[in-house]
Formats: C-alpha cells, sequence, structure tokens
C-alpha cells in the first residue's frame, strides 16, 4: 500500500494583485445581489423612460424640422408663421436644446429614481452584512477596513451612474450627430459637467446611504430615514423661503437641493435660470455637502471598528 495523501494547504500560485484591487470583490458581491433582485429592474427601467423622453423627444424635433419645406406657413386669418420657428419654441420648452439646462433637468429627474433604488439598496448593500455577521467575515480576510468601504460606495455608485452619467453622456452624443462637430466643440465643456455632476451625485450619496444603511440595517428604517433625510428638509426649506420669504441660505438644509445647486455650476447654468428663485451660492451648497460626507465618514468608521473581528 502506498502512502496515504494527507491533507494540506496549497500555496498561491496566481499573481499579487494591488491591494486597491481588493475593493472590487466587495463591491462586486453587492452588485450580484442587487442584479438578482427583480424590482431593482423595474425601478431601473421607469429611469430608462425620462432617458427614452430626452433621446426620441430630440431626435423625433430635429427629424420634424428637417421635414418642413416651406418657410411661412398660412394660419388662417391670423397671418403667417415659420414652422421653424414652432420647432425651435419646443426644444426651448422642453429644455431639448443640447444645453446645460437640458442635462440639468435631466439630472434632476433621474434623481427620483436614484433615491428610491438606494432606498431599497441599502439593507443589501450594508445591512444584511451587519445583521448576519458578514462584515466580521469580510474584515477578517486581509484587507483594511477603508477597503470594505470602498467596494460598498462602488456599489452604490454603480448604480448612480448607471441612471445618471452613463445616460446623460449618451444624450451628449446624440446632440452631437444631430448637431454636428460645432456642437461638440463649442459644448465640450458640458462634457465635464456632466462628469463631475454625477461624481457629486456619488460621493454624496454612496456615503449616505453606505452610513444610513450602517445604523439603520433593515429596509423599512431606511426608507424612513432616506426620506426624512431628503423629503422633509425639502417641504421645509420651500416653506420657510418660498411661503414665509426668509433667507434664501435656508435652502442649504435640503441636501437634494445643495446637489443640484453644485449641478448646475458644473453645467455652467446661469444663477437666475435656476428655480425655485432664489437660491444659496453654490459655494455654500458645495461645504455643505463637504461636511456631510466627513460626517459619514466619521460614522461609518466608527460602526465598523465596532465589530468584533478575529483574524
Amino acid at each position: 500500500m502506498g502512502q496515504p495523501n494527507l491533507l494540506h494547504y496549497r500555496p498561491w500560485r496566481g499573481e499579487f494583485q494591488e491591494p486597491l484591487l481588493g475593493v472590487w470583490p466587495v463591491a462586486r458581491v453587492g452588485l450580484r445581489m442587487m442584479f438578482r433582485w427583480w424590482p431593482f429592474w423595474v425601478i431601473y427601467g421607469l429611469g430608462m423612460m425620462i432617458f427614452l423622453f430626452f433621446f426620441f423627444g430630440q431626435y423625433f424635433l430635429a427629424w420634424a424640422d428637417t421635414q418642413v419645406t416651406e418657410a411661412n406657413v398660412q394660419l388662417g386669418g391670423f397671418g403667417r408663421y415659420d414652422p421653424h420657428d414652432l420647432f425651435r419654441i419646443l426644444r426651448h420648452a422642453l429644455k431639448l436644446t443640447g444645453n446645460g439646462e437640458t442635462y440639468r433637468n435631466f439630472f434632476w429627474y433621474q434623481s427620483y429614481i436614484i433615491l428610491v433604488i438606494l432606498a431599497l439598496a441599502g439593507s443589501m448593500i450594508v445591512g444584511n452584512d451587519i445583521r448576519h455577521g458578514s462584515m466580521a467575515f469580510y474584515l477578517s480576510k486581509p484587507i483594511s477596513r477603508w477597503h470594505y468601504l470602498l467596494g460598498k460606495c462602488l456599489a452604490a455608485g454603480v448604480f448612480i451612474n448607471m441612471v445618471t452619467t452613463l445616460p446623460a453622456l449618451v444624450l451628449f452624443v446624440e446632440f452631437g450627430f444631430l448637431d454636428g462637430w460645432d456642437y461638440v466643440r463649442e459644448s465640450a465643456h458640458l462634457c465635464f459637467g456632466i462628469l463631475g455632476y454625477g461624481l457629486v451625485l456619488t460621493v454624496t450619496f454612496s456615503l449616505l446611504i453606505v452610513a444610513v444603511a450602517s445604523w439603520m440595517k433593515t429596509t423599512v428604517p431606511i426608507i424612513m430615514t432616506w426620506a426624512t433625510v431628503f423629503l422633509f428638509p425639502k417641504l421645509v426649506a420651500s416653506m420657510l423661503v418660498d411661503g414665509l420669504q426668509f433667507h434664501p441660505r435656508l435652502r442649504l438644509i435640503d441636501l437634494w437641493n445643495d446637489a443640484y445647486l453644485v449641478g448646475n455650476w458644473l453645467l455652467d447654468v446661469p444663477p437666475d435660470r435656476i428655480p425655485p428663485w432664489p437660491q444659496p451660492a453654490w459655494y455654500e451648497a458645495g461645504g455643505v455637502l463637504v461636511v456631510l460626507c466627513a460626517a459619514c465618514l466619521v460614522a461609518l468608521v466608527l460602526r465598523i471598528q465596532a465589530v468584533e473581528i478575529v483574524k
């Protein structure tokens, strides 16, 4: 009889990667759980309906404008009008001109979808790790707490950019095809504005949802806290500023509006074109977001340090 094969650890035969790449496996687990959850695709489909309105709305107006052959058309007994002017009025009314207001409105409408997705995804991304003790499993591996935080924020950031930044860049490319190279050359700064606005939403919303989910853990408390953080301050700010005519700086309590103001500045939208008016300065809103992100980081570090692990 031969010698028995004893169990032993096999040596690692692969290639060692950079430590920062340890973030991706943490994010991949959260993404996989969300992509397997069918309500996520329903909500994402609703967000794509808004994108399709912008996409096909601009295409339809451009196509209809090219089909008009007469410059002046008789309108009963009211005189003559130019159909091209009608399409230009529609573009400006629907904000489909391809300027900063177009992308600003698109981000604003998509923000509703972001809030719903993150409120429902919070328990899957972070809450379940604390409830079921999975966080201790992650932290017992040769990764730091920052790897875990970055991985969870990366998972939330993927959802945010799937709804906002990527579709907005597709709209930018579409305007470039329809309006020609002149639009791309003159509006190149808007492309950087889109990326910047997406980055603001990614950093702010991902840190906030991870912080909220780490303390609330389950879906219902997360949704209630999420609604309180975004909807209640918005109603209070509107009542104080629009109703009681208090100083517009009171709108800074509305975190949603703060991100909106910074996004308008990145997209080069004039201050007088930002409804509702009046508004505080964009740098004041940016300062509030920076303080919020710092507070979320502190809360997350304290929460993770409270987890007992064995390495």
